[in-house]
């Protein structure tokens, strides 16, 4: 029984807890009005309220009428089509996402057309949150506590405690994880405590989970999360973060400079007074006067004064302070030491340590030293601000001295670079200053540095010296092409002490064509070659001779003596004769002769063309220096000799063969026509003309055998003529394609296969070539057997033969008949083939046509007929390019 009243009673406690909270949430409901159309379509926008008025951040979660939805915005939408006469309340149970408080938001939809009136609210009421059952209490713990430990931290409970017996634990940070066993718990009374003092630089916070279960297991709460901080203590002294702490600063920089920032860092907490930190300069050394200061918060140190100087101390050393809790005296505090270094500036002048300078010299003494000069510099040595330069302001107008520094010494090294002559002058004086590498800055209350100067005496000693050659460089000028035997004025040199050119000798020492020979005596040269301006030792029309003076003593000098020589119109115009015309990129070429001569001496230029090649080719002027050749029609491809003739502006003129090759191609590297001595006629004729006389001539002998050996064996061989049953198979039949017929593997048109010796072997071997017996008779069919003529008929054996000669037999043709047939052809073939330059013969090979019947009696067609094998014909391939073709035609393509 007493487990069923403790029921009910648990339900009822529920039930009252429940209509408690959902009459709490009807008080609390913040209320809106809106004023909308009396009639509403669906996705109709009814209006907006601000959720941020009643809660922070809602989330809506479902309306009490389902005509209405609202988005997360505060958007309120119509469902479904709607007509409204009056007023609505809508209300909208919305949840914070943050405190998960729920509110109960009641708007009012308002029809425009019933004008309701309009009621302002007095008062919002304050949207409260729901009370929770379970939360945390803020707790936080002192670092470096004395205890007495262990310490109570907190204590938790839970609302389950009411209706059942619980217990309580916690887990995290400083119970079963690191540090182990800092805290505990009381199971029964939920008492935490705290073990041992803690330290906030190694754990800042601890975030450990409270607990609650009852016996047998069941945790009525979620876990709770206490989060227990530790209170900060002033437990560590502020330090410096670099134990040596170097800065450089410019000496004589101006006050307010900054010379560099020190930093201190703190272990404590951040943002409190155990980390405000101070800066001061506690000592500087020197102490006097003082330079430096520092700014208390930032640490940014700077200068105080302008007087910074290196010369009189580079270094100098700061001790400082840092400490915490604002610079109170109670606060921890660490110094430390800084180390400012001067950086030098170009603030000293150098000077030298004597006013005035001595020094001797022999004349004509080139490349000595004559004088060291030592300066002092009170900037840093070895630096840009110390390195000397040396300048020789006065006395070295015509540049026999010069004045560089010792880079080992930093000494002033004066050298002669120029022979100085007694004669002319004994004592030179010369002005030297000084300046450093660096420019020159000026220190405060001071003014700039100056160039520091000293003098330096230089005497010349007098010596017994050789000639003289005064100019060392002499031109005398000359006409082109001087003959041979001219005499040209020379070099002169002088000797210094009487001032003439008495007893010297002169000898040539450099002459790179050897042009001429100089007259020892005088110097003059004499021509040994007719001169040249064109030649390669010329160098813009000038022509050198180095040539030396020797007194008696052996004393010498050298000049050079430059001949200039004038240009003389002694060459024509020249030009590349081989030339390529690309008929694919341009018809034309362009001419580009040259002249050796001066321009005076050269272009314009004009062209002419022989009268030999006028009809295949014209030129025409491009411009001054140029033409054009171009062809009168379109030429074939081949090698073409073009005489012309080019004048310059005073008629000079050299007649040129050009090698035009016309060719169809792009560029001339891509044209692939035959070799020059193939395609060239000009060129073949000149050197093979008498072997192609010769080849010719062989070649009508050759001919003339053959007829013969067929004449003979026509005249020894009668055969009775028959014609076969297939007469319309057997003839030859005229055929108007124009390509090959079809190929058969047996010829049908044979030899005679009865022979005799009628005919020498020797002529047989001779005409037709080994292996091949002379025919006992020569004869042909009589049909419609045709050749084509170049001009397009036909001929058959019938009309040449005529109507009035009588024939013995019609079925057959003498010799006669057949000679007058062929001869005039095959030589009309003879000269196509020669005429032909692309050595095209596919329609001159024998084709193979149908086949002509079987047992036929008639005779074979000779040197025509379609062979099976090669018989004898290996004279064709020595015969010269006349005969090739015929060759061709009489073999098997």
């Amino acid at each position: 029984m007493a487990l069923p009243a403790a029921a009910s009673l648990n339900n009822f406690c529920k039930q009252l807890i429940f209509s408690l909270l959902v009459l709490v949430l009807f008080c609390d409901a913040c209320k809106k009005n809106i004023p909308v159309p009396s009639h509403l379509h669906a996705g109709d926008l009814v209006g907006q309220v601000k959720l941020e008025d009643c809660v922070k951040s809602a989330i809506p979660i479902r309306s009490n009428n389902p005509g209405f939805h609202m988005e997360k915005n505060g958007s309120i939408y119509a469902t479904h089509e709607l007509s409204l006469s009056s007023k609505i309340p809508v209300s909208f149970l919305v949840t914070d996402s943050e405190g998960m408080d729920q509110t109960t938001l009641e708007v009012v939809l308002s029809p425009k057309d019933a004008k309701p009136r309009v009621k302002r609210l007095i008062k919002r009421t304050i949207p409260k949150r729901s009370k929770r059952r379970w939360a945390p209490i803020p707790c936080s713990l002192m670092e470096n506590s004395l205890g007495p430990f262990p310490q109570h931290v907190q204590q938790i409970q839970s609302d389950a405690a009411q209706n059942y017996t619980v217990f309580y634990s916690i887990s995290g940070p400083g119970v079963d994880k690191e540090p182990l066993n800092l805290f505990y718990i009381e199971k029964d009374t939920g008492d935490i405590y705290c073990t041992r003092s803690i330290d906030r630089e190694q754990y800042d916070q601890f975030l450990v989970y409270g607990y609650v279960t009852t016996i047998d297991g069941y945790a009525p709460d979620y876990p709770l999360p206490l989060l227990f901080k530790v209170e900060d203590d002033n437990d560590n002294a502020p330090y410096f973060e670099t134990k040596l702490t170097v800065f450089s600063v410019p000496e004589n920089c101006r006050s307010g400079t900054s010379v560099g920032q020190v930093t201190a860092i703190d272990n404590d907490e951040p943002g409190t007074l155990h980390t405000r930190l101070k800066y001061r300069i506690l000592q500087q050394i020197p102490d006097h006067p003082k330079h430096f200061t520092v700014h208390p918060d930032t640490g940014v140190i700077t200068t105080t004064t302008p007087l910074l100087d290196r010369e009189a101390c580079d270094t100098y050393k700061l001790v400082m302070e840092v400490r915490d809790m604002g610079g109170q005296q109670f606060g921890l505090f660490t110094t430390g030491t800084i180390t400012i270094s001067l950086e030098d500036e170009n603030d000293n002048s150098p000077y030298f340590t004597q006013t005035s300078y001595f020094a001797e010299v022999e004349e004509n003494r080139i490349d000595v030293e004559i004088l060291r000069l030592k300066i002092h510099d009170q900037d840093l040595p070895n630096s840009p601000h110390t390195k000397a330069v040396y300048k020789i302001l006065q006395g070295n107008e015509n540049g026999n001295f010069i004045i560089s520094t010792d880079p080992n010494t930093n000494e002033g090294v004066l050298c002669v670079v120029k022979p100085l002559n007694y004669e002319q002058n004994r004592q030179i004086v010369l002005q030297i200053g000084v300046l450093n590498e660096a420019q020159f800055s000026k220190a405060a209350n001071s003014q700039t540095p100056t160039m520091c100067t000293t003098t330096v005496t230089v005497k010349i000693k007098d010596s017994d010296e050789g000639p003289e050659c005064n100019p060392p460089v002499k031109v005398i000028q000359s006409k082109d092409g001087l003959p041979v035997g001219k005499e040209l004025l020379g070099y002169k040199a002088l000797d210094p002490e009487t001032h003439s050119g008495e007893g010297l000798r002169y000898m040539k020492l450099k002459d790179e064509d050897n042009w001429f020979k100089i007259d020892e005596n005088t110097g003059n040269l004499k021509t040994l070659k007719a001169l040249d301006r064109e030649s390669k030792f010329v160098k813009n029309n000038q022509y050198n001779v180095s040539v030396m003076a020797m007194d008696a003593g052996g004393r010498s000098c050298t000049g050079t003596l430059v001949v200039l020589l004038e240009d003389f119109n002694d060459h024509p115009p020249q030009i590349d004769k081989d030339i390529t015309i690309c008929q694919q990129d341009r018809d034309f070429a362009i001419l580009e002769p040259t002249d050796l001569d001066e321009p005076e001496n050269g272009p314009p230029f004009h062209f002419f063309l022989d009268n030999s090649v006028s009809r295949l080719w014209t030129i025409e002027p491009k411009d001054e220096k140029r033409a054009i050749l171009r062809g009168r029609q379109n030429l074939e491809s081949n090698y073409y000799s073009v005489p012309i003739q080019i004048e310059d502006r005073h008629g000079v003129s050299a007649k040129h063969v050009l090698s035009v090759r016309v060719c169809e191609c792009i560029t001339p590297s891509d044209c692939r026509m035959a070799d020059a001595r193939d395609a060239k006629p000009s060129t073949s004729n000149v050197i093979l003309g008498k072997w192609a006389i010769l080849a010719m001539a062989l070649g009508s002998v050759l001919l003339l055998c053959i007829l013969f050996t067929c004449f003979c064996v026509a005249a020894k061989r009668t055969v009775k003529k028959s014609f076969p049953e297939d007469v319309a198979q057997q003839n030859l039949i005229v055929s108007n394609t124009e390509g090959p017929g079809e190929e058969v593997t047996e010829a049908n048109i044979r030899l005679p296969v009865q022979t005799s010796n009628v005919c020498d072997t020797s002529m047989s071997a001779g005409t037709l070539g080994q292996g091949i017996k002379t025919q006992q008779s020569f004869e042909m069919v009589k049909g419609g057997y045709t050749l084509d003529s170049n001009k397009g008929g036909h001929h058959t054996l019938e009309s040449t033969k005529g109507v009035g000669q009588g024939v013995t037999d019609t079925g057959r043709y003498t010799y006669t008949d057949w000679q007058s047939f062929t001869q005039p052809r095959l030589g009309e073939k003879v000269y196509l083939c020669g005429q032909d330059e692309e050595h095209e013969h596919s329609a001159d090979c024998v084709r193979s046509y149908n086949y002509e019947g079987k047992g036929s009696m008639a005779g074979s067609v000779g040197c025509c007929s379609d062979r099976p094998e090669e018989e004898g014909l290996e004279f064709l391939d020595h015969l010269e390019p006349k005969f090739r073709t015929l060759a061709k035609t009489c073999i098997k393509k």
